[in-house]
């Protein structure tokens, strides 16, 4: 890594945050937000390939004169590397201009530090490439001013200072902590991955948390389960139709995956621009079991899968994982029954005992005979949580196939709960398919279903009962096949509508205290075991509703 040249923007983000620059340029994370979309609008007119130098409109412009937009330099002398929006000058004396979004700021110089050592390292790139200069201009397309940086000796001395310390930093190997109580994290477009006030938080540097939280999302999922409906692309809509007929259409922008049951299908062209948008196509049997998940290019963050499977393979580190995964799922059932059951007592005192001995358990084997024994308990009691008179009879877990509705719910929310943990994982780089208390096993996705653990009773088997309960989903929605009982269409859509709300609704994080959605709870947790998995912090967080 310490070998490649840095990129000058990469300059910019380390002299911002250290940790930025890391989440960048180490760890390829990157989110979009307001600014950056901002940014990007602001570079389109001059992000064009470039060519040879040329004259500017004005014919009387005496050839010598430059004005070359997107011009890239490198050196390997001084191991940066840049794209200039634009270079212009006369003969051999030139200046380098760096489009900016937003307006020019009210401090002194008329520019942040960043943004003139980004600048300068351009400078020093043209120098290294024979040109006299000594001064830059900083372009603010929201107020349309330009202000001129001039490339004085502190200046160039604080650029070689930054860029050297960046190369210590690549060289160790080893993220930079997060900021403290920062203002600068207030509109940092990673701020929902790089996660600075819960590890922080969490590492015990302070005592409370400033709720910064990623923004909300206007997406959301698109279903097809007609059988022989197929989604083509228009524009930028999705489009599902039958025989010629449309059956609904859909944003691309706004859709966060697209679900595809039984016989439904879609054009390769879907699936490129849905990869290219970072939407995630699920495919499922018309009995919902999950095939798999299409989704672009894996993530690039190679350094935390190394991380990852380091751990598996060591109990030392897997052990607390699983030991946490499990303690908190019984907990968490226990809450449930308490809530929505008719439990007796006794069994939940021996549920709370059971969470208890889960965290203190010697193996992984030791383990599964603690949540065995829970779970037994759990489902016995599960049918209380469920309506007299409902039709929906519970006598016990089965599946494989399931062969009464209460349990033809539970699998089938439990194969939507793998699918959401599965595209939680892959987004932040983990390998869903290594885990750390579920053992490897051929096409099994470990990780997806280690993490799904704690969340089974509160997730999947909340919208069970709330489906039932609320006869959302009625006994005439099944219907039986091969001695297993199976879900209608319409049962199915109900589910689904059950399962949004459930995912999309906010909730108090029983941890941090803000309020979030489930589905950026998955995020947060994932993005929490990647933190110790990489030593940042001293054990994975439990998630226990209270």
């Amino acid at each position: 890594m310490s070998e490649q040249p840095i990129p000058a923007r990469m300059l910019n983000e380390f002299t911002y945050c250290p940790r930025l620059a890391y989440l960048e340029y180490v760890q390829k994370e990157w989110a979009d937000n307001a600014d950056t979309a901002a940014g990007t609008r602001a570079h389109k007119r001059v992000d064009r390939p470039g060519g040879k130098p040329r004259k500017k409109d004005d014919e009387n412009v005496e050839p010598e004169v430059i004005h070359q937009r997107s011009v890239t330099l490198s050196s390997k002398e001084l191991g940066l590397v840049a794209k200039l929006d634009l270079v212009e000058g006369e003969r051999c004396n030139v200046r380098p201009v760096d489009y900016k979004k937003g307006r020019k700021p009210q401090v002194p110089g008329g520019a942040w530090e960043p943004e003139k050592v980004q600048l300068c390292a351009q400078g020093l790139l043209l120098r290294e490439a024979g040109y006299r200069c000594h001064e830059g201009i900083l372009y603010f397309a929201g107020s349309r001013q330009r202000v001129r940086v001039r490339f004085t000796d502190n200046l160039v001395e604080r650029t070689r200072a930054q860029l050297r310390t960046m190369r210590e930093m690549l060289d160790v190997e080893r993220i930079p902590d997060p900021l403290q109580d920062s203002p600068k994290c207030n509109r940092c477009s990673l701020v929902s991955i790089c996660l600075p006030e819960e590890t922080n938080f969490l590492r015990a540097t302070q005592d409370s948390l400033r709720p910064l939280v990623a923004p909300k999302l206007r997406r959301h999922p698109l279903v097809v389960q007609e059988p022989g409906a197929r989604v083509r692309l228009s524009g930028q809509r999705l489009i599902v139709e039958k025989q010629g007929e449309t059956l609904a259409d859909a944003r691309l922008g706004e859709t966060s995956e697209l679900l595809l049951m039984g016989g439904a299908h879609c054009t390769s062209a879907v699936l490129r621009e849905c990869c290219r948008h970072d939407i995630p196509v699920a495919h499922m049997s018309g009995t919902g079991n999950l095939y798999g998940v299409t989704r672009g290019t894996s993530h690039r963050n190679v350094e935390i899968r190394l991380a990852q499977f380091e751990a598996a393979t060591c109990e030392e580190r897997s052990l607390p994982v699983a030991r946490a995964l499990v303690g908190s799922k019984i907990a968490n059932a226990r809450v449930l029954l308490r809530r929505n059951g008719e439990a007796h007592a006794r069994d939940l005192a021996l549920m709370e005992g059971c969470a208890k001995r889960a965290r203190k358990a010697e193996s992984i084997e030791k383990l599964l005979g603690i949540e065995g024994h829970a779970g037994r308990i759990y489902y016995s009691n599960f049918g209380s949580m469920l309506g007299n008179g409902m039709g929906f009879d519970f006598e016990g877990r089965n599946r494989r196939p399931p062969r009464d509705r209460a349990n033809a719910l539970l699998s089938f929310c439990y194969a939507l709960l793998v699918k959401e943990w599965i595209a939680a994982i892959e987004r932040v780089g983990l390998d869903p398919y290594l885990g750390f208390y579920h053992q490897p096993r051929y096409g099994r996705p470990a990780l997806a279903l280690d993490l799904m653990e704690t969340f089974r009773p509160i997730v999947a088997d909340s919208v069970v009962v709330q489906c039932i309960n609320n006869r959302e989903v009625k006994r005439s929605a099944f219907r039986e096949e091969m001695g297993g009982i199976l879900l209608k269409p319409a049962a199915r859509r109900s589910v689904f509508q059950a399962w949004e709300r459930r995912m999309t609704g906010e909730i108090t994080h029983p941890l941090f205290g803000y309020r979030c959605s489930y589905r950026r709870v998955f995020e947060v947790q994932t993005r929490l075991l990647s933190r110790y998995l990489l030593g940042e912090i001293e054990e994975y967080p439990e998630f226990r509703v209270r």
